[in-house]
């Protein structure tokens, strides 16, 4: 299947006064996103950050979900953390959705984290995601809207046979402009290394 321009889910990892331009392309781009990820200080961050405010309601104006990032570190992140800066979200940058990032695949921890779901749907997420990065355990699947079974780069990602569901999501980075992408809902970027959602997808890379 040849990656389409339609619901895209955006982790944009870049400081809205670094690259406004490319912010503005993604508010632009809003009938074409299943949301955007953003992501003020590896989470919300130990203050509001007034940049970060302002790229958040436009967002939300323009009709795209905004989910926070969180990290669990594969569940051994305490709950009471989590759920703070699942709050802040809410509170600073309005966040309507949640991104779980660093989730486990095996089965031992899905009551904590049916939990933590739990903890960010009461904390106003109408839209959850859990990132585990490769194809986790099916007991996940009733925890969240959409489960990230696949984050890593091209040249991985087109050696696999991964399942495909209506709930999946692949994070595809240093892909090709032509990547094929298996899933409905996912994002395809040219970046690489050590920070590659720094790189908007490639289908918004040349949108005014």
């Amino acid at each position: 299947m040849k990656e389409s321009p339609v619901d895209l889910l955006v982790p944009y990892y870049e400081h809205p006064a670094d690259r406004p331009a490319e912010w503005d392309t993604l508010i632009a781009s809003a009938p074409l996103l299943y949301g955007v990820v953003i992501n003020p200080a590896s989470g919300a961050g130990r203050a509001p950050d007034p940049a970060f405010v302002t790229v958040a309601d436009r967002l939300r104006a323009a009709g795209v979900c905004v989910l926070g990032y969180t990290d669990t570190g594969y569940g051994r992140r305490p709950h009471a953390d989590v759920l703070t800066d699942l709050v802040r979200h809410r509170d600073w940058y309005g966040a309507d959705g949640a991104f779980l990032d660093q989730v486990p695949t095996d089965p031992g921890l899905v009551e904590h984290y049916r939990r933590l779901g739990v903890a960010a749907r009461a904390a106003g997420a109408a839209t959850l995601v859990l990132n585990h990065g490769a194809h986790p355990h099916p007991a996940y699947a009733p925890l969240a809207d959409l489960l990230v079974t696949f984050e890593g780069p091209w040249d991985a990602y087109r050696a696999l046979d991964l399942p495909v569901a209506d709930h999946y999501c692949h994070l595809v980075y240093a892909a090709p402009p032509d990547a094929r992408i298996a899933t409905r809902v996912r994002c395809a970027v040219p970046g690489g290394g050590a920070h590659p959602w720094g790189t908007l997808p490639h289908v918004l890379e040349h949108r005014p």
